[in-house]
């Protein structure tokens, strides 16, 4: 089958691999119709995770069809059109039971490699690095599911594959960073980043009872995006000299109620702190750079949330805990618990709440993937999602 491999930072190529087996009982095997690009998979592409090997097939954004299930699988049967949640959960440990997914206790195989670097393990992902458990990614013609009694969702014929695919991750995601907050009616959401999932975290905050939301980027197509169809006042962070003062002046003072950093490792600002960020950086004396996180922090009114779902991968510097502390801020985060949200969230889009194809600005061929990573690290051609067809 062809799949999309990571052959170095930089370098993908779409190569012919094995096809996936069952390998458990509890395994199903997925022809591929729709996967997509996610912000995450940048990361990898441009090397910020360890433990990446050479030909890994990334991918944890993706759907398709059931062609193959194991004997333990009951709630599937061959036919099924499903999408697929990026985190790997058995359904059975303390964390799955009480609705936390991402954190499965049982389906990462290098859990202790894991808890050298976090403490402890998350779960296994599909697609991302060996460190949550070198699982092939969807980013391919087929993939094997592990734990498919407990993860794919079915879902409707009537609804496209672009109407359900991001179901699999970054709608979740967005989702999960606005209900954090704890929005509350007339509370004013600022969200730092407009790719995919800061989006979906605009559009979010308004279903969840916002009554204003502000988005902060720097290309302008991304904010006429937030701004146009999320419905964000939007900031681009370049023509201004501070941002906590510009969201002081846009809340009377106070500050928004709550933070959602939808930006993660690779944040960018102008002047000496991202020159101070970036040479720290180079020279592996960090490895992130908590741009958003700061500025959410330093902005958030007095007791507000900040909410992290931008991802991390490691050491931070200079990051203001004395803010935190003194002025009663809750900070909450997490890899998305993706099982939790999918039905829900489906019923939202079968309602009409919202329809989740306003991300969408490219759709490419499987075999076209490498240009997709290339358009979409360098936002070139407008680029903010990328869905790549399978068949």
């Amino acid at each position: 089958m062809k799949a999309t491999c990571w052959m170095g930072p930089n370098r993908m190529q779409v190569r012919e691999v094995p096809d996936p087996k069952i390998l458990n009982q509890r395994d199903c095997i997925v022809k591929i119709t729709s996967t997509a690009i996610c912000g995450s998979d940048l990361h990898l592409y441009n090397g910020f995770l360890p433990m990446m090997e050479p030909g890994d097939i990334l991918g944890h954004e993706f759907m398709g069809e059931v062609v193959e299930v194991g004997n333990r699988v009951s709630n599937l049967k061959i036919g099924d059109r499903v999408v697929v949640p990026f985190p790997i959960a058995c359904g059975n440990c303390g964390a799955c039971e009480a609705g936390a997914t991402s954190l499965c206790e049982n389906s990462n195989p290098n859990a202790y490699v894991a808890e050298k670097m976090l403490g402890h393990s998350p779960s296994g992902i599909f697609g991302y690095s060996h460190l949550t458990g070198g699982f092939a990614g969807g980013q391919a013609e087929y993939a094997r599911v592990p734990f498919a009694d407990v993860g794919p969702l079915k879902v409707p014929e009537e609804l496209t594959d672009e109407q359900v695919l991001f179901l699999s991750d970054i709608l979740p995601t967005g989702y999960m960073g606005a209900e954090m907050c704890g929005i509350q009616p007339g509370d004013t959401i600022a969200v730092w980043g407009c790719g995919p999932v800061g989006l979906f975290a605009i559009a979010s905050a308004y279903m969840l009872g916002a009554e204003k939301v502000i988005a902060i980027d720097r290309f302008d197509y991304r904010l006429k995006r937030a701004r146009e169809q999320a419905g964000a006042i939007t900031i681009n962070y370049t023509e201004v000299d501070n941002i906590p003062d510009v969201l002081k002046d846009l809340t009377a003072g106070r500050g928004p109620d709550h933070c959602i950093d939808a930006v993660g490792v690779e944040g960018h600002t102008h002047g000496l702190q991202y020159v101070h960020d970036r040479a720290k950086q180079a020279l592996r004396m960090q490895t992130d750079r908590p741009i958003a996180l700061r500025e959410a922090i330093m902005s958030c009114r007095n007791g507000g949330t900040v909410s992290v779902i931008g991802v991390y991968t490691g050491l931070i510097d200079k990051f203001p805990m004395n803010a935190v502390m003194n002025r009663s801020l809750t900070i909450k985060t997490g890899q998305c618990h993706v099982h939790r949200y999918m039905q829900p969230l489906l019923e939202r889009i079968q309602r009409g709440d919202i329809d989740p194809t306003f991300v969408i600005s490219h759709r490419l061929p499987l075999d076209q993937a490498a240009h997709g990573y290339k358009i979409f690290n360098e936002k070139l051609d407008g680029c903010e999602k990328v869905v790549l067809k399978a068949s």
